[in-house]
């Protein structure tokens, strides 16, 4: 299986989405002692099918093809626990409050309670996940912003989550936490202009969404890597609430995902529109 699946704008465009959490092809080598169902409750499930329009919208879209519990791409090389290591990593680690969660490069839990890997891991095999999917990974997300900044003063870069609708012990708002429909992201405005990440909540609000900035999410490490306002690359995270279109429990689509879908497709055709004169 490719790390990557590219779908590019069908019209010249500006705008770039990436799906990095809804990879579900798991590798024969991946062990774990959860059950597939259990596994798949860790994904942001479907949100490379929710964004499938937007080729045809204006927006070019990179998706992740393996699962964040194989290796997660929203996360720094050396964001790793050493207690899930089978021997010394060679070189500094620097890990996260998300490794401090279990959360972190390899992810120990899925949810609280439930271990993703079945066993500590070798330094080679860690560095095999990152080779076979998370280089990759970034080194496409790296080139489609170069390719579109190159010809364009504006790059305006999505990416794109799902969240729980209700926070646990691993999230940062904690146990039963309501969240709204949408949590748009900057880093606090460092990682986009206001303008842009305002155009992004004006509109999911305009139809009819409930919105929150920058709290309980304040962006990873994709738009932290990415965003460069200064130079005209504005990147922005959205969490997008599971419920609006996901059976969390079975993991399945429901039948409420079509209106999300549409209202998708309106935010980007919005966004394309905006970014196009730039």
């Amino acid at each position: 299986m490719e790390p990557i699946t590219i779908h590019r704008s069908l019209v010249e465009s500006a705008l770039l989405y990436d799906s990095p959490h809804s990879g579900r092809y798991y590798p024969p080598d991946f062990e774990s002692n959860a059950s597939r169902l259990e596994l798949r409750r860790g994904e942001d499930a479907y949100v490379d099918e929710l964004l499938a329009n937007a080729p045809t919208l204006g927006a070019h879209v990179l998706v992740a093809n393996y699962p964040r519990c194989y290796v997660d791409v929203n996360r720094a090389e050396n964001d790793i626990d050493s207690a899930m290591l089978a021997e010394p990593w060679p070189t500094p680690l620097a890990p996260t409050d998300k490794t401090e969660r279990g959360l972190g490069l390899i992810r120990r839990y899925v949810v609280p309670g439930v271990i993703a890997q079945a066993r500590l891991l070798t330094v080679r095999e860690v560095e095999a996940r990152l080779d076979r999917v998370y280089r990759p990974y970034h080194a496409a997300l790296d080139g489609l912003v170069n390719e579109l900044h190159s010809t364009r003063t504006t790059v305006w870069h999505i990416d794109w989550h799902s969240m729980k609708s209700v926070g646990n012990a691993m999230t940062p708002d904690g146990p039963g936490a309501r969240r709204p429909d949408f949590v748009v992201s900057d880093g606090r405005e460092t990682t986009a202009s206001p303008r842009v990440t305002g155009l992004v909540v004006e509109t999911l609000r305009g139809l009819g969404h409930t919105v929150a900035v920058n709290d309980p999410y304040v962006g990873g490490s994709i738009v932290r890597r990415i965003g460069a306002p200064a130079r005209g690359i504005h990147s922005v995270q959205v969490e997008i609430n599971r419920a609006l279109y996901l059976d969390e429990r079975r993991v399945e689509m429901t039948a409420s995902a079509a209106q999300l879908i549409a209202n998708i497709d309106e935010l980007t055709r919005t966004l394309a529109a905006a970014v196009a004169p730039l």
